[in-house]
């Protein structure tokens, strides 16, 4: 059935929305279309922040409410069906005749000059603000930077913000009344899969994994959609007609997130979010490459599964999941198959799937006790930037000699991809300075990087080999101190020791 309307919740308030074209930015429709300039359009690729709004949706068997900021410069309109949609606007309404604690607090510390930044600062803080609210918590500093790694501020600098994200609990607590927005969501829910049409374009919302594949077969020329972080710049930079959408975000059962057999499960429409949260839990390794990966608006966005189907070669996600073993579960018509993760990619932006076919999933093993497991990324910029080089590495020691490796690294080749040679010239070895030496010979017969603007090819070999060096140095066994070692770190203790 087509449905010619899209319907969520504007700042508290049921929508109705026809007539507009289905790759329409919630950026352009908020601000054309309702008048709500307090939203700004900085560099419409979700790499600024300015944009930033917050979404509500229901989440769960219990449907509970859940919020999360995201960049509306790359989210498409009719994905927002059934949500609900938070601008900065809102905060002075919840305010009455003042201003809230957020808002409050940033004027305190002095966090804004020219002041077309701070609306994107305002709704990532007053995410986090009704993050922590409820239950009593407070977040430290670091929690509050990682909170505004999305946001980007050319003239106030950080430190009167960071110190607004302290401020505001300092004032009378105004959160959000989340019960009324359940309520409302509730209402708006939709049972039947969506179809907006508009000029003879669909975009479909399919609400089971039965009808997304048979939509697939149907129409393998379409577009799928999951998190709108890539498709949205293919819209607003490249000017690219994607013609029909096929979004997966409203199929239940691609965001459920488990563990069986031995392997962690993660649905494609899981967000990058949540299915790093899942991940870190047997790998805490990741941490870092979590905290480093886009921004939060994009994270909470984005899928882990729309990284893997994109395949870009610098994508953060692969290398890692390559080195751990990870498969990728695909669904078409004729039923669902598996292969490694590794063997899933072809050549530069060539995969092995259908055109009919969806990728349903990423399976990773659970991590052994055995396993020494590192990844790490290097980029222009620490946080919320694109990897000029990202390497994974893997691989159990018995009795201090190397079984099973797996090395994979993103920004050396047209795909990601394991480094064999090197492998191969570990394996059934001693972990020590000589095999080091064999994977660093082998490493720079693996791969012929070339040179872009992120890095040049010879600064990528350098940076691939420094890694598999730190990871080497970071897992080797650690013998007792030579007595060079014992003489520099007493003479150290004797320099220290000094008034």
């Amino acid at each position: 059935m087509n449905t010619d309307t899209i319907r969520f919740l504007l700042n508290g308030e049921p929508v109705e929305v026809t007539g507009i074209a289905p790759t329409t930015s919630l950026l352009a429709w908020l601000r054309i279309h309702q008048g709500l300039t307090g939203t700004k359009e900085g560099c419409a690729e979700g790499d600024c922040g300015a944009c930033t709004v917050v979404l509500g949706e229901l989440a769960g068997s219990a449907d509970a409410l859940r919020l999360y900021s995201v960049n509306a410069c790359i989210q498409f309109v009719p994905a927002l069906d059934g949500k609900a949609v938070f601008t900065v606007e809102y905060l002075r309404r919840q305010a009455g005749d003042g201003l809230h604690p957020v808002q409050q607090a940033m004027v305190d510390c002095h966090g804004s000059q020219c002041g077309f930044c701070t609306p994107g600062f305002v709704m990532s803080l007053w995410d986090l603000y009704n993050a922590c609210v409820p239950d009593g918590t407070r977040p430290d500093p670091a929690r509050i930077r990682s909170q505004l790694t999305g946001n980007l501020c050319r003239c106030t600098g950080y430190r009167p913000i960071i110190e607004a994200g302290e401020r505001m609990f300092e004032h009378a607590e105004l959160p959000l009344d989340r019960e009324a927005v359940r309520a409302a969501l509730l209402r708006l829910r939709r049972r039947e899969a969506l179809d907006y049409v508009h000029e003879g374009t669909h975009f479909l919302a399919p609400r089971t994994l039965a009808q997304l594949v048979a939509l697939r077969s149907q129409r393998p020329q379409a577009t799928l959609l999951a998190g709108c972080t890539d498709i949205g710049l293919w819209v607003n930079k490249q000017f690219r007609e994607v013609g029909d959408l096929i979004y997966i975000g409203q199929v239940e059962d691609l965001q459920q997130v488990g563990e069986a057999h031995g392997k962690l499960h993660i649905g494609a429409a899981v967000s990058l979010s949540d299915a790093f949260a899942a991940l870190c839990l047997p790998y805490p390794e990741l941490g870092e490459l979590w905290e480093r990966f886009a921004s939060p608006p994009v994270r909470n966005a984005g899928t882990l599964g729309g990284n893997i189907a994109n395949g870009s070669p610098i994508g953060d996600s692969m290398p890692a999941l390559i080195a751990l073993g990870a498969e990728v579960v695909l669904h078409g018509p004729r039923g669902r198959r598996s292969l490694p993760l590794d063997a899933f990619y072809l050549d530069y932006m060539k995969k092995d799937l259908s055109a009919d076919e969806i990728v349903e999933a990423v399976e990773v093993p659970v991590h052994e006790s055995a396993l020494r497991f590192r990844s790490w990324k290097v980029s222009k910029r620490f946080d919320s930037d694109i990897s000029a080089v990202c390497g994974a590495f893997a691989l159990r020691l018995e009795a201090g000699v190397v079984r099973s490796p797996r090395i994979a690294f993103g920004g050396m080749a047209a795909t990601p991809r394991r480094a064999l040679r090197t492998e191969a010239a570990i394996e059934g070895r001693r972990w020590d300075e000589a095999a080091l030496f064999a994977a660093l010979q082998a490493l720079a017969e693996d791969y012929a990087p070339l040179s872009d603007l992120r890095a040049s090819a010879d600064y990528r070999r350098r940076t691939a080999a420094g890694l598999l060096r730190r990871f080497y140095l970071e897992t080797r066994a650690q013998d007792p101190l030579d007595a060079q070692q014992t003489r520099v770190f007493a003479a150290f203790d004797s320099f220290a020791a000094q008034p």
